[in-house]
């Protein structure tokens, strides 16, 4: 057995005994979709940097530091950012006003069928994108580190989706949370460590750090050049460069306020004070991890070379091979490990999010009026979802491969939700007159134009050169329609101009009446207890 493996079973082991655990306490539909509300400040803050730090923060971003340089450090500006967005607008509102998902804030004062359909398929649009997207990094990562002798790139996807489906059907948001809890210090742990080694390298020296990274020499068309990787200007190039990178800005500060998984953890805890603890737990969390990219991209690109890391796995392997040319393979197995930890948790989350909001919003409130049939049906009806979501999951992540370009899934998870979910939020939050048509609008717009517009931009078409690499072809070989690879900066205004418009169209005073008691109730958190008890 190679360290790597090892070290991926004795997670496994420990977190199956965690959810061991979690399903003994898991009784009743508060204590499944929301943990009863019992997740402590500093519990849930570090479950939410657990689930925020994917295996795109841990593994993508240092790619695109060893690659890219400070264009690549862009990426992680915009996910630390996003949380203050998170902190001074839906944190504290939005644990007051729900009780288990993003609609029950929209349902509050709206006319609640039709808003709760849409947002359940918001919901299911975003998590399912998102989850494909880690399906597909987890099969194609695992099979890679562990070694094609060991597992296969479907026995990898197979078993992370099993592995997911039993954290959630059976210890539902504790176990999740636990998980979660568990990833994060590890993740941390990990780049505290792999942090300390690269400036160890360089004789604990930052300047002597920074002065290698401003001449860094690799391969580029055949000859070999040296560049400043602190200047901008390796990515994101004239015409549309800037706008590319104001788009994604956009698509990242403002969709993290709208991904149904981060929304959902703050329905575990206690009350609204706690909610904003959280968040500082997670922002203290999320922010040193973001700063540390600096070290794991920059020393990829300095110590490893990023001539050895695109002939090894390509850019999202630069973490790893730092780790083992500083630490040797037992370092390596460490990483290897948190990776897998990160995927895991990320993918449970969505998980939960994902059945959570089709039991308790579809399936209860859209197709049963917000009646419950039978003692513990919403419940049942969530891990019944939660096995179709996993399975719809693993076999979309079979069936396009460990070689599919799949960027573009996390790009569209993050635009739909901040153009779809996050105008919504607000509006119904923040405005009187607001009201179910400008939901639906808003809802329905934000959604179809960030997906359309993905569809037409150069994620997706673009002519690629002859002897283009198969994980790097574009799915449609025709030239881009709409230039940016990010639809942010189009799309998220009109989710906004959408929901205002439908607005307008139409009167409806009980949703103006019940704006007043929402302010309270969202500031104050009055009646909130009563709401989750019903």
């Amino acid at each position: 057995m190679t360290p790597a493996l090892g070290m991926f079973l004795l997670f496994v082991v420990i977190t199956l005994a965690i959810t061991y655990w979690a399903a003994r306490r898991s009784r009743g539909a508060a204590a499944f979709f929301t943990a009863s509300r019992r997740i402590t400040g500093w519990q849930n803050g570090v479950a939410v940097a657990g689930d925020y730090m994917s295996a795109a923060s841990f593994l993508g971003i240092a790619g695109l530091i060893a690659f890219f340089g400070y264009d690549g450090f862009m990426f992680s500006v915009g996910w630390l950012v996003a949380y203050l967005t998170v902190l001074l607008v839906v944190a504290e509102p939005l644990r007051n006003a729900g009780k288990y998902t993003m609609a029950d804030v929209l349902a509050y004062r709206l006319n609640p069928r039709p808003v709760r359909a849409m947002a359940s398929l918001s919901t299911l649009t975003v998590s399912t994108f998102y989850m494909i997207a880690q399906m597909v990094g987890a099969g194609a990562l695992v099979a890679l580190l562990l070694g094609s002798s060991h597992i296969t790139y479907h026995t990898a996807v197979v078993g992370v989706g099993v592995l997911m489906i039993i954290y959630v059907v059976f210890g539902g948001m504790l176990a999740t949370t636990w998980v979660q809890i568990i990833k994060a210090i590890l993740l941390i742990a990990g780049t505290i460590l792999l942090s300390l080694m690269v400036l160890a390298h360089f004789g604990w020296s930052l300047a002597n750090f920074f002065d290698a990274v401003t001449r860094v020499s690799y391969h580029e068309k055949g000859n070999l050049v040296t560049k400043n990787f602190l200047q901008p200007g390796l990515r994101y190039i004239a015409p549309y460069g800037p706008l590319d990178l104001i788009s994604l800005g956009m698509a990242l500060v403002f969709g993290t306020a709208g991904l149904p998984h981060i929304l959902v953890r703050f329905y575990t805890v206690p009350d609204a004070k706690t909610a904003r603890v959280s968040v500082v737990w997670a922002m203290i969390l999320i922010g040193s991890f973001y700063i540390m990219t600096t070290f794991r991209g920059f020393g990829a690109a300095t110590i490893v070379g990023r001539d050895h890391i695109a002939a090894h796995g390509g850019n999202n392997m630069s973490a790893p091979l730092l780790a083992q040319a500083l630490g040797g393979d037992i370092f390596f197995a460490f990483i290897a490990a948190i990776a897998f930890a990160t995927i895991l948790a990320v993918v449970a989350g969505l998980t939960i999010s994902a059945s959570t909001s089709f039991a308790h919003d579809f399936y209860t409130n859209v197709i049963h009026k917000g009646v419950e049939r039978a003692p513990g049906e919403e419940v049942r009806v969530a891990r019944i979802t939660a096995f179709f979501v996993g399975a719809v999951a693993i076999g979309i992540a079979i069936l396009l491969g460990k070689d599919a370009n799949v960027a573009f899934l996390v790009a569209l998870a993050f635009a739909v939700a901040a153009s779809a979910n996050l105008p919504v939020i607000v509006l119904s939050l923040f405005w009187k007159r607001f009201n179910t048509s400008g939901a639906v609008a808003g809802l329905a717009v934000g959604l179809i134009a960030s997906i359309a517009l993905i569809m037409i931009s150069p994620s997706i078409m673009k002519i690629d050169p002859p002897g283009t690499a198969a994980s790097a072809r574009h799915l449609i070989q025709r030239p881009p329609i709409f230039p940016l690879e990010n639809p942010g900066i189009v799309s998220i205004p009109l989710g906004f101009l959408a929901a205002i418009i439908g607005t307008f169209l139409r009167r409806e005073e009980k949703a103006k009446q019940r704006f007043a008691e929402l302010i309270v109730r969202a500031n104050t958190g009055l009646g909130a207890e009563k709401a989750v008890l019903e």
